[in-house]
């Protein structure tokens, strides 16, 4: 397989698969499970300018015949795609529903979306006959309770302005003088959203990758036990504050309502990133969460941010507009020191 080009895309950057060797080869079906490590073979006819997510975040392009690793799991992408691995036919015809190679049968996929990358099934990766799952690589910590002071991101749906939003809140945060961990609690694994926090000037950057989980589409059960674990480990770093991202909205499959069940008493700013101003309401009324401010898509102009005022009472801010930081950084602040 040595002339055969092979990308570790990013959901296998918590294991050691580069450093230590491994075997490829099926696993009967009935053995499958979320987090499994499976290798992929683009097919020829994938769509032009697919690109895949590496383990340092950098993005590449794959060829036809090149191969993939990644993960089994689960999405439920309202604007983009739905698919899972236990969709998989019996042809074992699967794509990368993520640029981070989260590996699965697309059964359903937004006009607008570009067409996820097609893969055969090569196998599952193994060691001494036994199958390799994120879990396996998932560095365990010592329970503590979390005692950080939290800024939720909340959006009212994917593509509704988290990331951007956190990003900048990170960096007034920083200029404050705050010691700041940023983190994505829930969503599809994309190793690009952390690295952006980082980038703002988080001292820390985690997600629920970190903990074995190659999608938060999972068991509510299965997800707490997890994020607890996440939990943990963040509050070991004794950071002043965690800017957390809850990616989608609550109200999706994705488990952003025991996210937010779990750091709940911790929470001292909510900020909901919304796609335009009647997705505010549909918030509040479905989801009965109050924010203490507005950003996204839905504050992009004053006529928008008037609208929110009007329809919810909450303030919002154009995070787009610099001349807004110094009220968001002001806001910060008194929240924090409440």
């Amino acid at each position: 397989m040595s002339h055969i080009k092979c990308f570790f895309l990013s959901l296998t950057r918590i294991a050691d698969l580069k450093e230590k060797p491994f075997e490829v080869g099926p696993v009967p079906r009935e053995r499958w499970a979320t987090g499994d490590y499976a290798m992929g073979e683009i097919t020829s006819g994938h769509p032009p300018y697919i690109k895949l997510e590496l383990c340092n975040g950098r993005m590449v392009e794959g060829m036809p015949g090149d191969r993939v690793v990644g993960a089994l799991g689960k999405r439920c992408a309202t604007l983009e795609g739905v698919g899972s691995w236990e969709d998989i036919g019996e042809n074992f015809c699967m794509h990368s529903m993520t640029a981070a190679g989260l590996l699965g049968k697309v059964t359903s996929i937004s006009q607008f979306s570009p067409q996820p990358l097609p893969l055969r099934y090569v196998g599952h990766l193994t060691r001494n006959g036994s199958k390799l799952n994120m879990l396996d690589f998932a560095k365990p910590a010592e329970t503590r309770k979390l005692n950080t002071p939290v800024v939720l991101l909340v959006g009212t749906s994917m593509s509704s302005g988290k990331t951007m939003t956190g990003r900048v809140v990170i960096h007034e945060l920083k200029r404050l003088g705050y010691s700041v961990v940023g983190a994505k609690l829930t969503g599809a694994g994309r190793y690009r959203d952390v690295l952006t926090f980082g980038d703002a000037g988080a001292d820390h950057i985690l997600d629920f990758v970190d903990t074995g989980l190659p999608s938060t589409v999972v068991e509510p059960e299965e997800y707490r036990k997890r994020l607890r674990q996440l939990l943990s480990r963040i509050s070991a770093l004794d950071a002043d504050v965690l800017v957390a991202e809850a990616g989608a909205s609550p109200l999706e499959p994705y488990n952003g309502a025991v996210a937010i069940e779990e750091i709940g008493d911790n929470i001292c700013c909510r900020i909901l990133c919304a796609s335009d101003p009647y997705a505010v309401v549909g918030v509040q009324t479905a989801f009965d969460l109050r924010p203490d401010l507005v950003t996204g898509p839905a504050a992009n102009t004053t006529a928008g941010i008037e609208l929110v005022k009007k329809l919810t009472g909450v303030h919002a801010l154009d995070i787009m507009n610099t001349e807004s930081h110094a009220e968001l950084a002001e806001m910060l602040r008194r929240k924090l020191e409440q």
